[in-house]
């Protein structure tokens, strides 16, 4: 058992050390969070989808994209993510070898790289979806102005990159028992 284990199990944390876990493990769960969603889009949503006809698609595309616009999701996930990553960086910044600051700071770079897919490629579809008028359009025009297959590779790679960043976190966690 490590000295970190006895503190813990002896209840002599400081408040410092208390933060930094909490920090760490609420940054590697926001991620482990996004991976799934992410995941669960590759995985499920999208070969559904990819499976019923342009006007099921437009309509339950542009619904769950307005259903996932939500608080709990931006703050709590999309946006959590990387402010409780660079948050656990700035309280882990230790002259220590066992210091996790380099997995978190990769975790970060692969985070923010998700977020720039997002924001350049992903959520310019979604708002044009929602944005077309069926009537005028039509929704064949909107599915493929849509360009399902783009979108979902580049979700995938959305996937892939959360959950390496999800492993980074996770690995610095076992490495240093969550503390610095």
């Amino acid at each position: 058992m490590s000295t970190e284990d006895l503190k813990i199990c002896a209840g002599m944390m400081d408040g410092v050390e208390i933060l930094r876990l909490v920090v760490f493990l609420a940054a590697t769960v926001t991620t482990g969070m996004m991976a799934g969603i992410f995941f669960a889009y590759s995985n499920s949503i999208m070969p559904g989808l990819r499976r019923v006809d342009d006007d099921t698609f437009v309509r339950t595309f542009a619904a769950l994209d307005r259903a996932i616009l939500n608080p709990l999701f931006l703050v709590g996930g999309f946006l959590g993510a990387p402010v409780l990553t660079g948050l656990a960086i700035v309280l882990h910044v230790v002259d220590d070898a066992r210091s996790p600051v380099p997995w978190m700071a990769a975790a970060l770079v692969l985070y923010l790289v998700t977020f720039v897919i997002t924001v350049a490629v992903n959520v310019p579809r979604n708002d044009a979806l929602k944005a077309a008028d069926p009537a005028t359009a039509g929704v064949a025009a909107i599915r493929a102005a849509f360009d399902e297959r783009r979108w979902a590779r580049w979700n995938l790679a959305r996937t892939v990159l959360t959950t390496a960043a999800f492993a980074l976190l996770a690995y610095g966690l076992v490495r240093t028992g969550g503390l610095a």
